[in-house]
Formats: structure tokens, C-alpha cells, sequence
């Protein structure tokens, strides 16, 4: 639709226009619509002149197609403010106004809804006055509801027409402290051994501690023969990993194995019976891309009125805040401040926005993302055709500068290979799956059942997927891909993949504290690709110290390192070596080839240096999970020169 914002004149002309009955008679088109209200509601814009002719067709389009009320069609599609929308409905519904810009009620009186329903209804007490309570609503309330909001408040009512975006805003205020407390502390109360903010238990370090003072006592002892045995077991661990891996891969090469959605399901999809989506979107300094996130979402090709767009920004990120609200938009985005505190992590902001969400199902989207436009549909669609234990949907996700340099070559090629083959492969295995950090759809009341985040975890959706899967739920994959910006230098790189690592050992550690329990939770076979798939940072920790015994044996012919490969340990190292090498590279081109990207198949051959890499990445991240276990590791984006232009224009 054509934005028209109207102007003063047309305040004056919609105070001027009392009632219905009063007004001009209205266009043909009016009459296409159902709903008394609407057409009421339409007359009165359209006598103020508050909307075209051709913007009232296309919502009332819409409205037939959806069922959605007029008003809130024409606000989402920007044709009408919604501060316009609000006087015309005060003038239907006899009701005052109220602007609630700046304001903050007393508190014992604003907390007297209780938050649940308040947000539900999006309606808050604000101040009292002869025993009559005035709640500020964003739309008049029906009887059924003004009578349970007045039982819960124990007062009369009288009701007054705000802008749901000021609404909005008030609940997050009157609330704050508890959405912050429930952000950060609720997984830590109610589920303490699944919390990482205790990096190692005490068992732990005994256990540990007594591993090592094993290994002292057999080094003093046997020397030569313990130090055999650490090499044996560390080319085992290598060889394991690597051959479960090419065996996801090879299940899953030629195939299909995500869920089924056909376009003609997706196009089956009835509007009115679509669900309200919640989309939960962090932010932190990111301002330079905030209109080209808005815009995107808005390409979605799901009803707008059917959305709740949550915008994550931290208290201390004043430039993207101010961003947002220059951008005067339609209330289904909502802009979520979170309070500044510790720790300050991607997966607290996801919580806090959790707490406002009032969509049945819920995604996250990254501030770059470029999700297919039928992402929403084909998440619904696989919603109902999965089982009843399928809580999440895991969409694909892949790079739009995958041809800038040769490391974001490298970086699709990884990506391929880990969504187009291993995912899908262990989703149809039934194995606890490590899901992506993005693009990953959710139950929304499943997700709060289970404590939704952890936000001392800086992987947390590697260890969310283990813990739907402890808890009898599944995750299914989808054929739909969301377009990231792969990082195109290598210092933003080492810190983006740093903290992926740190996160995966954090989440071993989480779950490996009763390993008995585990096995029967899940089973020996999941446990088994638990421990294979995050032991994939372990191998990394590994490589340097292998690479520097091979380079060490080439240049000098040590003897103490031919001591360390004797006989069967020699076979068992050189074969992690050849079939390590062999799989990761395999791994990369089977992955490009699977998701058709040909150009970047040539890159895969120099796989070994990105390996390099990412045991840099993974050294850094494990010593910081002894000297900064909770920091976040910000990611930079929009360092590609055409994201830049994109943005600019």
C-alpha cells in the first residue's frame, strides 16, 4: 500500500466527524466488507480524508483474505498512523483518549493486572480515581474481558483508547525487573544442573583432578608407555569423530531428509487460520542495518497483523534504539529495551523478549538475515505434519558474500556441508542435534516449559537442542534457507568462532555432569553422537599439537617422537591423519555440491588451512572458558562492500 501520513488537518477533521450516521455516504467498496465495525470504521477515515480510496481495496482484500480488522491492516501496511487509527475509534466507541508517551503509573496500581493477562489483552491500570480504575487498552475490551480484567482488579473499570505502541512500552516499564529476573535467572533456579553458570561442578574437578594425578603417576612410572597411551586414545577420539561424520554424510548425500513441505501445502495455507508469529530479532550495534532488516521482514509473505516483531536492543546500544524509534513503525514491531546487566549475552535478550511474546510459535532471526519469503508457512506446515514431540524447526542457513574472499568461501562450504548434510542426516536419525543460531522455530509454550535459554551458555542453541532432546522432543529440518553474512575478515572470524566453541565445550560440560544420567535419558546411541558431534572442539584442541609433532619428526627426526607412534599407534595416527583430511575436505566439497554451489567446490581443497583456523579459534575460546566463560564475542556485520551499499541505499 501507498503510505499517507495524514496531517493537522486531518486530526481537525476527524474530532468534526461524531458519529457514522453524520458522515457522507460512503464508496462502493465499503460495502465488500463483513464487518459492520469495519465499514463504520472506513467511512469515518475515508469522510476525513485519512485514507485513498485505492488503500481502503487493498486492505479490505486483505481483510476478507485474513479476517484481520481493517484498521490494523491499514496501520501495518503504513497507510494510516495508528495515532489516527486510535481517534477514529475513540470517536466510534464514545471512549477518551489517553497519551501514554513518557508516563509511568504508580506502580502498586499499574501491577495490579496481573503481567500475563495485561499483555494478553495489552491493556495496564493507570491511575485510580473515585474507586474506578482507568486502564489505558489498545482496542475497546469486549464484555467477557472487561469483567475478568475488573474480578482481577477487584474495582470498577473505566477504559481509555491508547496507541498500542505507547501500551507497549508501559507494560515493559511496569515489568521490567521481572522480565529481567525471569531472563537471567530462571533456568539457574529451576533447573540448576542444566545451567553453565557454573562452568565446572565440583565432581567435575575431582574427577578431573584425579584423571591427571593418574596420568602423573603412570608418566613417573611407565613414561613411555603412558605417553603411547594419550597419543592412542587422542588418534582414536580423531578417528571416531571423523568417520561418524562422513557417515551422516553419506547418508544424507543424494537424498532428501528433511521434513516434506510442498509449495501446493504452503499455498493451502488459509490466512484466517494462521497463528500469531512471534519473530525475536538481538540487536547490538547494529544501526547501519536496522532499515534493511525492517525491510525484510516486511517481505515475509505472511499477514502483518498476524506478527509480533520483537527488536532486541541493549539498554547501553543508544544508537540502534534511536534508530528504531526514527523509524516511526507500524506496532506489530516492537522495540525491547533490555536492562543493562550481567551477563550480557544474546540468549538473556532472546529470554527477555520471550516474556513478551505472543506468538504461538516463535523464531529467531539475526539482524543480517535474509530468511525465504515462505519461511513462516513452510514452519507451520511442518509443525502439523511432524509428530506431536516436535517442538522445533530448523531452517538451513547459508551466505549471500560466500564469493567475497576465499574465507568466506570456505566459511559457505562449512555451512553446506553441516546443513544440507549432517543436520538433515542426524534430524532423521532422531539424534540430539545442535541447532543453528538463527532460523530456528520454536513452540512458544514449549519453549517457556522447558526454561527456553540459558544465558550463561554463549552457544546456547547448541545446548537448547540437547535439552528438547532430553526432555522427549524433536527437532525437525526444513528444505527453506536463510541468507547470512558470512565474515569476510579473519580477526571478526577468530572471535565470531571462537565463542561457538567455547559454547560447544561449555554445553559438554553441562551435560556430561551425571554421564549415567544421560545415557538414560537419551540412550547410548545419542550419547554416543552427543559426545561425537561437540567432541569435534576437542579434535580441534588437538590438531596443533599433532601438526607440531609431524613438523617437529620432518625437520629434526626426534627419537622421542618415534617413541610415541610404536606399532599399532603409528597405523592408528596415520590413518586419523589420511582419513581426518580426507573427510573434512570430502565433507566440504559434498556439502557445496549438495546445495549446488559449484563456483566454491575448488576451495574445499585447501580445506586444511580454514582447519588451521579453526583450532586457532578453538584455543582462544578454551582458554577463555578460564578467564571469561560469559563473555560474548560480538560479531561485526555488514563489512562486505555490497551489505554497505545495500544499507546506504
Amino acid at each position: 500500500m501507498t503510505s499517507l501520513l495524514p496531517g493537522d488537518d486531518v486530526r481537525t477533521r476527524l474530532r468534526t466527524v461524531t458519529a457514522p450516521a453524520e458522515a457522507p455516504e460512503a464508496p462502493a467498496v465499503v460495502h465488500a466488507t463483513p464487518d459492520p465495525e469495519g465499514t463504520r470504521l472506513v467511512t469515518l477515515l475515508l469522510a476525513a480524508e485519512a485514507v485513498t480510496e485505492e488503500q481502503v481495496e487493498a486492505a479490505l482484500v486483505e481483510h476478507l483474505r485474513t479476517g484481520d480488522a481493517v484498521g490494523d491492516i491499514l496501520v501495518a501496511h503504513r497507510a494510516l498512523a495508528e495515532e489516527y487509527l486510535v481517534a477514529a475509534l475513540s470517536q466510534l466507541h464514545q471512549l477518551q483518549r489517553v497519551s501514554l508517551r513518557g508516563y509511568t503509573p504508580d506502580a502498586a496500581i499499574a501491577q495490579r493486572l496481573p503481567e500475563r493477562l495485561a499483555r494478553r489483552l495489552q491493556a495496564v491500570p493507570i491511575a485510580e480515581a473515585d474507586g474506578v480504575v482507568l486502564l489505558a487498552v489498545a482496542r475497546p475490551l469486549d464484555d467477557e474481558d472487561l469483567l475478568r480484567v475488573e474480578e482481577s482488579i477487584g474495582r470498577s473499570v473505566r477504559q481509555l483508547l491508547a496507541d498500542r505502541r505507547e501500551i507497549d512500552q508501559l507494560l515493559q516499564r511496569v515489568h521490567r525487573d521481572h522480565y529481567a529476573d525471569l531472563a537471567t535467572q530462571h533456568l539457574m533456579r529451576t533447573q540448576p544442573q542444566m545451567s553453565a553458570h557454573v562452568v565446572i561442578t565440583t565432581a567435575q574437578k575431582a574427577g578431573l583432578i584425579a584423571v591427571l594425578l593418574a596420568v602423573v603417576v603412570c608418566a613417573v612410572v611407565r613414561p613411555g608407555a603412558t605417553m603411547v597411551g594419550l597419543v592412542g586414545a587422542a588418534s582414536l577420539l580423531y578417528l571416531a569423530v571423523s568417520v561418524y561424520r562422513l557417515r551422516l554424510t553419506l547418508r544424507a548425500l543424494g537424498a532428501s531428509l528433511e521434513t516434506d513441505v510442498t509449495d501446493a501445502e504452503v499455498a493451502a495455507l488459509d490466512d484466517r487460520d494462521l497463528p500469531m508469529y512471534t519473530i525475536l530479532v538481538p540487536l547490538y550495534k547494529e544501526a547501519g542495518i536496522v532499515r534493511r532488516l525492517v525491510r525484510d521482514i516486511d517481505d515475509l509473505d505472511y499477514p502483518r497483523t498476524r506478527l509480533d516483531v520483537k527488536l532486541l536492543c541493549e539498554e547501553d546500544d543508544v544508537e540502534t534504539i534511536e534508530v528504531i524509534e526514527s523509524l516511526d513503525l507500524p506496532p506489530h514491531f516492537h522495540l525491547v529495551v533490555v536492562p543493562d546487566s550481567q551477563p550480557k549475552t544474546k540468549p538473556k535478550a532472546c529470554n527477555y523478549g520471550l516474556q513478551l511474546a505472543t506468538g504461538r510459535y516463535c523464531v529467531i532471526f539475526d539482524a543480517e538475515d535474509r530468511p525465504d519469503p515462505d519461511q513462516l508457512k513452510k514452519a507451520i506446515v511442518a509443525f502439523r505434519n511432524a509428530p506431536g514431540n516436535v517442538a522445533c524447526v530448523q531452517a538451513k542457513l547459508n551466505f549471500f558474500n560466500q564469493d567475497q574472499n576465499l574465507l568466506t568461501a570456505w566459511f559457505a562450504g562449512e555451512y553446506s556441508m553441516h546443513f544440507e548434510l549432517v543436520l538433515p542426516a542426524m534430524g532423521a536419525a532422531e539424534a540430539p542435534i545442535p541447532l543453528g543460531g538463527t532460523s530456528n522455530h520454536f513452540v512458544t509454550a514449549t519453549l517457556r516449559e522447558l526454561g527456553a535459554w540459558d544465558p550463561f551458555n554463549v552457544t546456547e542453541d547448541a545446548d537448547l537442542g540437547l535439552r528438547l532432546h532430553r526432555e522427549g522432543y524433536r527437532t525437525a529440518m526444513i528444505d527453506s534457507i536463510t541468507l547470512e553474512e558470512a565474515n569476510s575478515q579473519v580477526g571478526n572470524w577468530i572471535r565470531q568462532r571462537s565463542r561457538w566453541n567455547k559454547g560447544y565445550l561449555q554445553t559438554w560440560l553441562v551435560h556430561m555432569r551425571h554421564p549415567l544420567r544421560l545415557i538414560g535419558e537419551i540412550g547410548v546411541r545419542d550419547f554416543v553422537s552427543f559426545n561425537l558431534t561437540l567432541g569435534s572442539a576437542f579434535v580441534l584442541l588437538m590438531n596443533p599439537i599433532f601438526w607440531t609433532l609431524t613438523t617437529m619428526y620432518a625437520l629434526t627426526r626426534a627419537g622421542f617422537i618415534e617413541q610415541l607412534f610404536p606399532g599399532v599407534v603409528f597405523y592408528a595416527a596415520s590413518a586419523m591423519l589420511v582419513v581426518g583430511n580426507f573427510v573434512f575436505t570430502y565433507l566440504n566439497v559434498a556439502g557445496s555440491l549438495q546445495r549446488g554451489q559449484f563456483g566454491i567446490t575448488r576451495t574445499a581443497l585447501m580445506s586444511p588451512i580454514y582447519w588451521g583456523l579453526m583450532s586457532w579459534a578453538c584455543w582462544k575460546g578454551f582458554l577463555q572458558l578460564f578467564t571469561n566463560p560469559f563473555y560474548w564475542e560480538k560479531t561485526e556485520h555488514g563489512l562486505d562492500a555490497g551489505h554497505e551499499g545495500e544499507v546506504a541505499a
